[in-house]
């Protein structure tokens, strides 16, 4: 039987209209996390972002899309249902990556620069930026 489970994250730019990207399992990533038992999903969204970047005083901008992961954990098909949010942050608050959640590195980067951050991301992660950078 299949689990899903919900989701929330955020992809942040801040006042020079870089993005935030954290580089997790090899891969350059957004922030993104479980919903909590009783947490709203735009909480989700916000707490999971400052979690795993170390950013503060987030602010949540417009719903951006739902993607849909499946992988098997324990022999039990999982479907991760992820809602992602558009967010603003400071280029002057000082990123800290969860390491304790394989985050090796959080990175403000232009959007100048994206694509070649694409060439080693998934695709759902491309289709979250691309839908509101138009990088590749």
């Amino acid at each position: 039987m299949e689990k899903v489970i919900m989701a929330a994250g955020g992809l942040v730019k801040n006042e020079k209209g870089e993005v935030l990207l954290i580089f997790r399992k090899k891969h350059w990533d957004l922030p993104k996390g479980k919903l909590d038992d009783d947490e709203a999903i735009e909480a989700c969204a916000i707490r999971e972002v400052e979690e795993e970047t170390g950013l503060k005083n987030l602010v949540l901008g417009e719903f951006i899309d739902i993607t849909l992961h499946q992988y098997e954990e324990k022999g039990e098909l999982i479907t991760k249902k992820t809602a992602w949010y558009l967010m603003k942050g400071s280029s002057l608050d000082r990123l800290v990556p969860q390491t304790d959640e394989d985050i090796e590195e959080a990175r403000w980067v232009k959007s100048a620069d994206l694509p070649q951050y694409l060439g080693n991301t998934y695709p759902n992660i491309i289709h979250i930026i691309n839908s509101v950078c138009k990088a590749s």
